[in-house]
């Protein structure tokens, strides 16, 4: 009967064939410009990343101040799925706001 666990060979940093390995996560980011308003952006963070409002107000401000601001850290299908709701949703609002992946 096999082992329960994976195992690692420390001298060469392989596991074996059956080792389960966690999904690669990507950071959703919110890029600045100079026309999407803030109160949009915060919208745009409770509604699709269920952030409360000062959570939301956080990031804004990252936004505005830094340039980006991270949404959140998420399998590749979920970031994805998210990216596109932003995108729907800003073009709907007449906005141009950008929000894209990163990986971790």
């Amino acid at each position: 009967m096999g082992k329960p666990f994976a195992d690692h060979d420390s001298q060469t940093g392989l596991y074996d064939e059956h080792e389960v390995r966690e999904p690669r996560k990507f950071k959703v980011v919110l890029l600045n410009d100079d026309y999407t308003t803030m109160d949009f952006v915060v919208e745009i963070l409770m509604h699709v990343f269920k952030k409360t409002e000062t959570e939301a107000t956080l990031i804004m401000l990252a936004v505005h101040n830094e340039g980006k601001g991270v949404c959140g850290v998420y399998p590749a299908e979920v970031a994805e799925t998210k990216v596109d709701t932003v995108h729907r949703l800003a073009r709907s609002a007449g906005f141009p706001l950008k929000c894209s992946m990163e990986g971790e």
